[in-house]
């Protein structure tokens, strides 16, 4: 019997310094995108958004951008912590913020140096 193996190249993410998010006010419907850089907090009305990784796929492998963001929500006064994790811009469902008013979703990593 021979044996056949199918070898498959192991998925590599460089790091990038800031992450491109889409962001929906479901009240309005309004759209917006904007940047925030790694270990910086941006806002998006009531939420604050902290970055802590981006990472993306070099361009010969399969498209993939994830980014680690924390989500603080202050509509009710003290900051309550929304949403921890990882969010994938090919896969935006698997791990989506659950908000009543907001989406939040990543579109890409990027640096600002290289725009």
């Amino acid at each position: 019997m021979i044996a056949s193996y199918r070898a498959e190249a192991e998925q590599v993410f460089e790091d990038h310094d800031t992450v491109l998010l889409g962001g929906m006010e479901k009240v309005t419907g309004h759209a917006f995108v904007f940047a925030i850089g790694v270990s910086d907090t941006g806002s998006f009305g009531t939420l604050q958004v902290t970055v802590r990784a981006c990472r993306k796929t070099p361009p010969w492998q399969t498209p993939e951008s994830a980014s680690f963001l924390e989500i603080r929500d202050s509509r009710s006064g003290d900051p309550e912590e929304v949403f921890s994790g990882w969010m994938f811009a090919g896969t935006p469902g698997v791990s989506a913020l659950e908000h009543p008013v907001y989406d939040i979703w990543v579109l890409d990593c990027i640096d600002r140096g290289r725009q």
